[in-house]
């Protein structure tokens, strides 16, 4: 089951145990970070990995901090050098951070960060412990929504409803075009990944029937898209639902949604089999970040 990570600025992590029995396999408040951080603040889970930032004091303004590079189910963790663009100012655009970890080759880890006008790019590799500058090759349009990092790519959703991909090294720039109707969704589409394959869903409200769609990316090279899934929302969170719902994630082994109405509750819903399951209040993952545990040792030389 994929538990999820909140970014809560008032009170710290704070973590979802979507399982409801037992402990949770991980730390959940990240305690052993506690004795070295004094504000920690989680941003992003990729692979079992979780990347948060991180503050020297609890007065400091918000542009002031630094990133460190956790694994709650091992308690290791690694300490990020400044960030060559980190902001100076706090009326300067905001700094994006993205982490990029495979658990099949857990010995290494990627964070890629940029400006909001992506004028500069810089990319940290835990191999070699430094952050180097590439020149950018995406548009000028800030992306929304959660990363994907899969085959060894970053994935993000922009405004003109494409997504931009990248290699860890900043040297493959390229580009892929989502299907052709969730253009007329009523927002953003969201990506994901799940059982090697990138997917894509959206709400669209523009019809007579408020609907979820999903995709699934079947030929990477040709940007062939496979239509997985339509369903209606009230059919998932009832006929009074408010048609403003938000996708937050999807389970990456197996076919299984995550969404919230913006008024109401939070479900799951399995493609396969139709079931839906009330898994809280959208007020509960405000924030949230998913997050499944990875037990490889790494880093091998970290703390």
């Amino acid at each position: 089951m994929v538990d999820f990570f909140l970014r809560n600025y008032g009170i710290g992590p704070c973590f979802i145990n979507l399982s409801g029995r037992g402990q949770p396999l991980v730390d959940p408040s990240l305690s052993f970070l506690r004795e070295s951080f004094t504000l920690l603040i989680p941003q992003q889970c990729c692979g079992g990995l979780v990347l948060c930032k991180y503050w020297e004091s609890r007065y400091v303004e918000e542009y002031e901090y630094n990133l460190v590079v956790c694994n709650p189910a091992t308690k290791k963790w690694a300490e990020l050098p400044p960030n060559p663009i980190q902001l100076q100012d706090e009326d300067e655009d905001e700094v994006e951070e993205y982490l990029c970890f495979d658990p099949a080759v857990p010995s290494s880890f990627v964070v890629l960060t940029h400006t909001w006008d992506f004028t500069e790019v810089a990319i940290y590799s835990s191999d070699t412990g430094r952050w180097t500058t590439v020149e950018s090759g995406w548009t000028d349009e800030a992306p929304v929504g959660l990363p994907v990092f899969l085959n060894g790519t970053l994935h993000l959703m922009t405004p003109e409803y494409s997504i931009v991909t990248v290699d860890t090294e900043g040297k493959v720039w390229g580009q892929i075009d989502i299907p052709g109707n969730m253009r007329d969704s009523s927002d953003y589409p969201f990506i994901g990944q799940s059982q090697g394959r990138l997917y894509a869903w959206c709400i669209n409200d523009n019809i007579d029937v408020c609907q979820l769609s999903v995709w699934a990316l079947e030929d990477y090279g040709g940007a062939k898209w496979a239509l997985k899934d339509t369903v209606n929302i009230s059919e998932l969170f009832g006929r009074n639902c408010c048609k403003y719902v938000e996708p937050l994630a999807i389970h990456p082994d197996c076919d299984l949604i995550f969404l919230a109405d913006r008024r109401g509750k939070a479900i799951s819903y399995d493609m396969d089999s139709k079931k839906v399951h009330v898994i809280g209040t959208y007020k509960t993952f405000v924030g949230a970040v998913p997050y499944v545990p990875c037990f490889a040792e790494w880093p091998s030389d970290g703390h």
